[in-house]
């Protein structure tokens, strides 16, 4: 079995040392999906939601949360991020997220990917939730992580 890198000798949590690795240009997209009713995607289409435009907010928010990861998630790394994308589009029963984040280092910006998604969702949760009871958020997965190293 493979040594947790997140555990010290004494089984305490610690942040890993990345400081070995070398820099490269590391890459992660995530993905999620948050169902909504018939009448609630109207209302988002016709930005008619009494909060604003919920498609262009919700993107708003899920890149300022990526960026604030290493300070939501206990022992992420804090990153110089090169890249944030979040896209919401409205499909027939709900909004697909997904979100593309970029940075030059020696860890992966996974947890930026996958928080860029979440809290995308959760905004659009909370700007709907007056008009819509039966929201569900659902299947927030990584879809792909890269790594390349870098010319020299």
């Amino acid at each position: 079995m493979n040594e947790f890198s997140h555990i010290d000798e004494q089984g305490k949590a610690k942040m890993v040392d990345v400081s070995e690795k070398k820099s490269q240009l590391r890459i992660a997209k995530a993905t999620g999906f948050i169902r909504l009713q018939e009448k609630t995607l109207k209302l988002i289409r016709d930005n008619e939601i009494k909060k604003g435009d919920v498609l262009t907010v919700a993107e708003i928010a899920g890149i300022q949360a990526a960026k604030q990861t290493s300070s939501l998630i206990p022992l992420c790394h804090p990153l110089q991020i090169s890249k944030i994308s979040v896209k919401n589009i409205v499909l027939e029963n709900g909004i697909s997220a997904t979100s593309e984040v970029r940075c030059v280092g020696q860890t992966g910006v996974e947890m930026e990917a996958l928080t860029a998604v979440s809290v995308s969702l959760l905004t659009i949760y909370d700007m709907c939730k007056a008009v819509d009871k039966t929201m569900i958020i659902e299947n927030i997965s990584l879809l792909d992580k890269q790594k390349f190293d870098l010319e020299s």
